[in-house]
């Protein structure tokens, strides 16, 4: 069973401390592969993966890191995990990798994973530091498949590949629907994010009260 402390470490960035929308981390990834949910979930999956992953090795070996270099053994944890996640998915899903593109690769660089990795896996223990990846990870693939769902829907009336708005609905057809063409481009998918953002805390300060 998990004590109090370890529910809130994992189950805290999923809403209350959620990386996006509540600390503003990773948020130019989450405005640039959100066009459609296939590869928003990918990016998610891959980097709920390497958060949790480089959170326990270096918390394993965070004693024997010298202070002035653990940056860079931060970097080189996290660029070993990349690149393994990266050669797994051209493997055996390249039409994601090629979807994902440089982003991929910007794992390394992603504010949330040199966060954690500073501020809680250098002073905490392996298994709390894979429940606070894990959470980060999974706080941060929330936002990506609500952005990406609204945007692929509306957008392309679509979701992973499967029509989901009947071609009935649509005006080509003697329907009254057209799909919106702007749900695709860059700039909403960052008022998407704003509007997330807005929700949650709406939400939260009303139960706080």
């Amino acid at each position: 069973m998990l004590s109090q402390k370890t529910k809130d470490t994992l189950l805290g960035p999923l809403n209350a401390n959620n990386p996006v929308v509540v600390q503003i981390l990773g948020i130019c990834s989450a405005l640039a592969v959100t066009v459609q949910l296939k590869p928003a979930l990918v990016m998610g999956i891959a980097v709920t993966i390497i958060v949790a992953m480089s959170n326990v090795i270096v918390s394993l070996i965070r004693n024997t890191i010298p202070m002035r270099v653990r940056i860079i053994v931060q970097l080189v944890v996290v660029a070993a995990l990349v690149t393994l996640v990266s050669e797994v998915l051209k493997a055996f899903a390249y039409d994601v990798a090629m979807q994902l593109s440089v982003y991929l690769g910007l794992i390394i660089t992603n504010c949330i994973l040199m966060g954690r990795l500073e501020a809680f896996a250098m002073t905490n223990k392996p298994w709390d530091s894979f429940l606070d990846g894990l959470g980060n990870g999974l706080g941060y693939a929330i936002i990506l498949v609500i952005v990406a769902l609204i945007r692929e829907l509306f957008g392309a009336g679509q979701l992973l590949g499967i029509q989901i708005i009947p071609e009935s609905w649509y005006a080509a057809n003697g329907g009254w629907y057209e799909n919106c063409g702007m749900m695709l481009m860059p700039a909403m998918a960052l008022i998407l994010v704003g509007c997330v953002i807005w929700a949650h805390r709406a939400y939260n300060d009303k139960e706080g009260k």
